[in-house]
């Protein structure tokens, strides 16, 4: 199955995509930094990169003629650093915000399918008219905004058209959902909104993926049965004690006499666990594992870190350099330090192949500013297999 994608930064979605069974035609990017890491973990032949077409243009310049219609996906990371919680807040007056370009390319393409991902943010109150604005537009991306019409009142002409209930040409069934990447197997609490599109004259139907993973399954194996610590070969003398929360619903649990049947949320000792210990800042020795140290990790009120045996915080990318408490990890003996960037894109299912070969800095914002690769796969999957099946 054929696809394209937008915005794709260093790649989490489109990997995630294509490891799901998709072919891409197109990565478009326009961020020099983030195709470097696309062009150099091709040049790796790193698997489902490796025949990647990367175009670093704005997709606004992007030529789509040689994208055949109706292909059977489209996705798009559109910028989120308008609608999120730790930006500007300008929303549709960002001129980073890309939607209405994203929607042109939709008409253009006619997809049998959209994937679009973004901040949870984009759904709080003080952008609800405009997501709602994003959503209609979705639903019948041939409704264009006209020449000098402002997007208010575009939203009404749209309003119309959908209470009248006609449907003529090309529109869409649209589903969104915020989801929390650890309820699919990714070792971090990430909660992103993602909306799926499926062209309705398809006649499909389709939901998104059951959650795999629960905090209850692991709460369970860590103070239930032990077996959590039995794994990871942590001797009973250094196994935390639960809190008073925990202990409440492991309580709840074993009331119920049925042990949780999903299986326990990933932490942070279970993604990094078998990894070496962090050599000492890298000097000229390349990218490698990226798995080096560096300084200047603190915690301060707010910004603690993230717990070994938890799953981490939300990483995130910055706006000015790496943020300091949410990509930390806190150590059982109370110190922390910065992830490295390879214990980071283990935290969002990177393969370890892929390499992140900019400064730290600049990959650190690479990192935080992915969707993770399994997430991205499991939302993939379902689509392909539902698409197939019609």
């Amino acid at each position: 199955m054929q696809s394209v994608e937008l915005y794709t930064g260093a790649g989490g979605l489109a990997l995630g995509i294509t490891r799901a069974g998709f072919r891409h035609l197109a990565v478009v990017e326009r961020d020099e930094d983030a195709c470097d890491t696309i062009l150099e973990n091709k040049r790796r032949k790193v698997e489902g990169v490796h025949h990647w077409p990367v175009f670093n243009q704005d997709v606004r310049e992007f030529d789509f003629t040689s994208i055949p219609e109706g292909i059977e996906l489209l996705a798009a990371g559109v910028p989120c650093q308008p609608f999120s919680i730790g930006g500007k807040h300008k929303g549709h007056a960002d001129e980073r915000n890309l939607f209405p370009e994203t929607i042109d390319v939709i008409r253009r393409l006619k997809p049998q399918a959209v994937i679009i991902e973004n901040v949870r943010g984009l759904r709080r109150p003080s952008f609800a008219k405009y997501f709602g604005y994003i959503e209609l537009m979705l639903t019948y991306p041939e409704i264009a905004r006209r020449k000098d019409e402002q997007w208010a009142d575009h939203l009404s002409r749209l309003e119309r058209y959908h209470t009248k209930g006609e449907r003529n040409g090309l529109y869409y069934r649209v589903v969104h959902r915020v989801l929390n990447a650890a309820d699919y197997g990714v070792p971090q609490k990430r909660e992103r909104l993602f909306m799926v599109a499926m062209r309705a004259d398809l006649g499909i139907e389709w939901s998104f993926p059951t959650p795999t993973h629960s905090p209850e399954s692991l709460l369970w194996e860590q103070y239930g049965t032990g077996e959590y610590w039995d794994k990871h070969e942590v001797p009973i003398r250094r196994r935390p004690e639960p809190n008073w929360e925990a202990r409440e619903r492991i309580q709840g649990l074993r009331n119920r006499l049925i042990p949780p049947t999903l299986k326990p949320w990933k932490t942070v000792r279970d993604a990094i666990t078998d990894l070496p210990k962090p050599v000492i800042r890298r000097t000229t020795d390349g990218p490698g594992l990226n798995h080096f140290v560096i300084d200047g990790a603190r915690s301060y009120v707010g910004h603690t870190g993230s717990p070994l045996d938890e799953p981490a915080k939300t990483l995130k990318a910055g706006v000015h350099g790496v943020p300091g408490g949410e990509n930390m990890l806190a150590l059982p003996d109370g110190s922390v330090r910065y992830f490295t960037l390879r214990e980071s894109a283990r935290l969002q299912t990177f393969p370890d192949s892929f390499v992140f070969p900019n400064s730290w800095t600049e990959s650190m914002r690479q990192i935080g500013n992915a969707v993770p690769v399994l997430l991205a796969e499991s939302i993939a999957r379902k689509l392909k297999n539902t698409l197939t099946l019609n």
